[in-house]
């Protein structure tokens, strides 16, 4: 006799429900991406300046700011900026996501693109880089606030 006869409806619907039970414990019991709980940052230099940005030189020489950490959903980004005479001469990423491999493949890619673009915009108006939006979208918020903080 054949578990799921048609004179049995009963049998057939216990035995898809629990079919789906057993596939939704199954789905369920996948892990998901885990957000970083600690970030990799540098120490603002200590001059006296504002706890989310560090700044050193002058408004006519040379001048570094770090700005704000910007927390993304797979971790926190947070950029280095050095201005010669008001012009964006170097751009540094002192924190990103690092968590996993796939993180880091991600951001091998994207930071010197971003970098790259930042330098030629001399601006925080640059593009998303195609499966890094968070990243982007961190990096470009952070170069904002170290560009704000440059220019008070």
């Amino acid at each position: 006799m054949h578990a799921l006869k048609k004179d049995r409806p009963l049998r057939r619907i216990v035995l898809a429900c629990a079919a789906t039970v057993s596939g939704m414990v199954l789905l369920l019991s996948l892990k998901p991406h885990s957000t970083p709980t600690v970030a990799v940052a540098v120490p603002a230099p200590s001059n006296g300046s504002s706890a989310s940005g560090g700044s050193s030189g002058s408004a006519t020489g040379t001048r570094t700011v770090t700005g704000d950490t910007i927390q993304t959903r797979w971790g926190p980004v947070r950029i280095r900026i050095t201005l010669k005479n008001g012009r964006l001469t170097d751009v540094t990423a002192v924190s990103y996501p690092t968590d996993n491999p796939r993180d880091q493949e991600i951001n091998s890619y994207a930071l010197p693109r971003l970098r790259s673009e930042a330098l030629q915009a001399q601006s925080a108006s640059i593009d998303t880089v195609s499966g890094a939006t968070y990243t982007s979208d961190g990096y470009r918020q952070s170069l904002q606030s170290a560009l704000d903080s440059a220019r008070s």
